[in-house]
């Protein structure tokens, strides 16, 4: 009897087992169909899904570089915009683990050739992105909208209104001028403000502490102790990025054109990486190493900035939350130019989205939609 309830055993896990493969591969090729839309010619995606630090997806789709017919693999080097802001985070996070800040202290106390506030922003609420630090409108116009009405009266080379994006140029240093003379867009801890620049203000604020560039500390703190060997901040324009994802965009007339920006502060974003690093990243949530208090410094990470909300989602350090239970997702998308991504994590289902694409182009709000609400399905 005990001989025929072991065989039945093994039979049933063996089955659960065989189950859950089939279900993994469906999803696989689910996603897989999502994006196979992306011709073969033109730019695309590099997308992984992960589920307990293994690959369930890996791949590309399209080119990584067009002139070169250079084809995405799932290797490649992309530029990561507003993802980048959760390692930002992470390195501010690690700078007041060494006991170097306070989180809750005046940022001016750090960085005072800051322009007086006339109220206190502490560094904890610019993490959460209620510090009442504006965004780039007050620097200038980009694809993301007109300049505001308060900005600064930043000019271009020829004279003319300074254009944000690949036209004009600004050292990381004359940027940090222009945004050390920057107001407020509102009152800080008054609601949720988006602000690149309270990001940017961050990788100054690490620089000034640490004696280093956010570049070179993260660096020593979080990639290599992770073996994150393919991730870096950019912050120099010229340097040769290997296996790097070129940015496009379709021009007017519905061709392709280079979309590269010229400008390399980071912070708010210029993180590149990889897919395989971001699955070290995203298994570094279920098994920290960094800090003194791994555990406790990751609980720090995911635990919201404030209690304010933005769309109903809660903000923690890089990261939009959303849902509950087994429903919950920490995610950030990013964009600029020639570069669209996205990166999620389900903690109930130690399920994990990574999408980085080299096409502005795409609705990539829609396979991101789309791709999301397969793995919410399942169970």
């Amino acid at each position: 009897m005990a001989r025929f309830t072991l065989v039945a055993l093994k039979r049933s896990v063996f089955m659960a087992l065989m189950s859950s493969q089939l279900v993994w591969a469906d999803i696989a090729a689910d996603i897989d169909a999502i994006f196979s839309g992306i011709p073969d010619d033109g730019p695309g995606c590099s997308v992984g899904v992960a589920q307990d630090g293994e690959w369930l997806l890996k791949t590309g789709y399209g080119l990584a570089n067009m002139e070169l017919a250079v084809p995405l693999d799932g290797s490649h080097v992309h530029r990561m915009a507003s993802v980048s802001k959760q390692f930002t985070a992470m390195a501010v996070l690690l700078l007041a683990d060494e006991g170097k800040i306070d989180l809750d202290a005046d940022v001016r106390d750090y960085l005072p050739r800051l322009k007086p506030y006339g109220a206190r922003v502490t560094i904890n609420a610019m993490l959460g992105h209620v510090s009442g630090m504006g965004d780039y409108d007050l620097v200038a116009g980009s694809y993301e909208g007109p300049k505001a009405d308060n900005a600064i009266d930043l000019r271009s080379a020829a004279g003319g209104e300074f254009r944000l994006g690949n036209e004009d140029y600004l050292t990381i240093e004359e940027f940090y001028a222009v945004v050390e003379q920057l107001p407020l867009a509102q009152s800080p801890e008054q609601g949720f403000l988006y602000s690149n620049i309270a990001y940017v203000i961050l990788a100054m604020l690490v620089e000034d502490v640490s004696g280093e560039s956010l570049r070179d500390y993260a660096e020593r703190r979080i990639f290599a102790p992770l073996g994150m060997h393919n991730s870096f901040f950019s912050d120099d324009p010229v340097e040769i990025v290997y296996q790097r994802a070129d940015g496009y965009k379709k021009n007017d007339e519905g061709l392709y054109v280079n979309d590269m920006t010229n400008l390399f502060w980071v912070g708010d974003g210029g993180l590149h990486t990889n897919l395989d690093d971001m699955l070290i990243w995203d298994s570094h949530f279920y098994a920290p190493k960094l800090g003194r208090d791994p555990a406790k410094l990751m609980a720090l990470m995911n635990t919201p900035n404030s209690e304010h909300r933005s769309d109903g989602r809660r903000y923690a350090n890089g990261q939009n939350i959303r849902g509950s239970g087994k429903d919950r997702i920490f995610e950030h998308s990013g964009g600029w130019l020639g570069t669209s991504t996205y990166y999620a994590r389900l903690p109930g289902r130690h399920l994990a989205l990574a999408m980085m694409c080299n096409d502005a182009s795409l609705d990539t709000d829609a396979l991101i939609e789309q791709s999301m609400d397969r793995l919410l399905e399942i169970d």
